[in-house]
């Protein structure tokens, strides 16, 4: 008799194991298909690759978890109490990873709002530089002078981002000192003409040269020209090197700050 019940007993779970098997297959089965469907959903969109990488890897990991559950409450496990435990482990490691935590949910933050992509020149977090790889918990930039920067998304979703080369064309903005003696039109005129005849310079959305200020030692000129994102450091130190030189030859001052010493012979 009581062999009959173990024999039972082995019976079921020997099916039961079997049946997790056939779950398991089958449920690989759908979780491949249902990727599958969202990855070419996402290939006819514009969705950014990594969104479209992070939100079906988040799709077939929950799926799975879900499988996982079906294949445990076929086998008898008391999916109840495996739940609970579960989620106290939960709670303890996010406790101990919540700055990772933060920098995972500043990369999903990144990744769907897309305040930058990969080859943007950016400024935030005290740094700057090219985009490199977003990545769920760190950005990496690649400076001027060729050094990576690895900076936790955490940190660069709540800072202020300065996307510089989002927009096709940039404005440039040049401030040149001359001395109180030399010719004021003169001097905005050599300017004008400096602007005007730059080629990369994009005369279409105008040039505009004012007095920007009366400081103490000079007159502030200033000057507003449009050029192309990529143009603007090289073009910006291109104009300034030629102003020296046309104010030079044309005799417009360029005032430093100077100490002039008296000395009183008097008796």
């Amino acid at each position: 008799m009581l062999f009959d019940v173990y024999i039972t007993k082995f019976t079921n779970l020997g099916l039961n194991i079997l049946l997790a098997l056939l779950i398991f297959y089958i449920g690989r089965k759908i979780i491949k298909g249902v990727t599958g469907l969202v990855q070419k959903s996402f290939a006819k969109t514009s969705v950014d690759i990594s969104v479209a990488k992070f939100i079906t890897s988040l799709i077939r990991y929950a799926m799975y978890a879900v499988l996982i559950m079906v294949i445990a409450s076929q086998v008898g496990i008391n999916t109840a109490s495996f739940i609970t435990v579960i989620g106290s482990a939960s709670v303890a490691i996010g406790l101990a990873v919540q700055g990772s935590l933060s920098n995972f949910a500043g990369g999903v933050l990144i990744l769907i709002l897309k305040p930058f992509s990969v080859g943007d020149y950016i400024v935030g977090c005290s740094t700057e530089g090219t985009v490199e790889m977003i990545d769920l918990f760190y950005t990496v930039l690649l400076t001027g002078d060729n050094r990576k920067v690895h900076i936790p998304n955490g940190s660069l979703a709540n800072s202020t981002i300065i996307n510089v080369t989002n927009q096709k064309e940039r404005r440039l903005d040049l401030t040149v000192g001359i001395g109180y003696r030399s010719d004021l039109k003169q001097a905005k005129r050599v300017l004008e003409t400096i602007l005007s005849g730059r080629e990369k310079v994009l005369s279409n959305r105008g040039i505009t040269v004012f007095v920007s200020n009366l400081g103490e030692s000079s007159v502030e000129i200033g000057a507003r020209v449009w050029v192309a994102s990529g143009d603007y450091w090289t073009e910006k130190w291109a104009i300034l090197e030629e102003i020296k030189e046309r104010f030079d030859a044309e005799g417009i001052e360029i005032p430093f700050n100077q100490l002039d010493v008296h000395l009183d012979s008097g008796e």
